[in-house]
């Protein structure tokens, strides 16, 4: 079982990353790419660690900007899987550039 931590305590382990507005407990931030193709590479590769996790995110895409939101719908806010995946994704995007 997935155990609710907060998005206060996430973001104490991450970079670039906030706090959503409002009364859900998310944690978001906003990737730019150099283009359409490397902001749809980064979120195919997203795509294939989430399915694996079991673990999806609600994400926005516009040409070369991907918005991401996260949380655990499981327990109705920011757990460890937001984490895991929040740091993969900013791995994964600076690799990419």
């Amino acid at each position: 079982m997935t155990d609710k931590i907060g998005a206060n305590a996430a973001l104490g382990q991450l970079e670039g990353w906030l706090a959503g507005a409002g009364d859900r407990d998310v944690i978001q931030k906003t990737f730019k790419f150099s283009d359409f193709k490397t902001a749809w590479g980064f979120m195919s590769s997203v795509a294939l660690k989430a399915e694996a996790m079991d673990h999806h995110p609600e994400w926005f895409n516009v040409y070369n900007k991907v918005d991401v939101t996260l949380t655990t719908h499981d327990v109705n806010g920011v757990s460890d899987k937001d984490v895991e995946l929040a740091k993969f994704m900013d791995s994964l995007s600076a690799k990419l550039g």
